[in-house]
């Protein structure tokens, strides 16, 4: 999977992407919906850098 890249296509709009093997867009969701969701939820498994939505991260 590839890692989430932050861009803002208008000013004040940030969404975190993930590009497939051709360079489109896969999925895409706006930073803060993002950012909420992650703290409400407790993941089982530990994420890599640039995968903050898959997983926890150990301090």
């Amino acid at each position: 999977m590839s890692k989430r890249e932050l861009i803002e296509p208008t000013p004040g709009d940030k969404r975190f992407v993930r590009r497939d093997d051709k360079g489109q867009f896969k999925e895409q969701v706006d930073v803060g919906k993002s950012l909420a969701a992650d703290r409400r939820q407790k993941a089982k498994t530990d994420a890599g850098p640039g995968q903050g939505d898959r997983g926890d991260h150990k301090a």
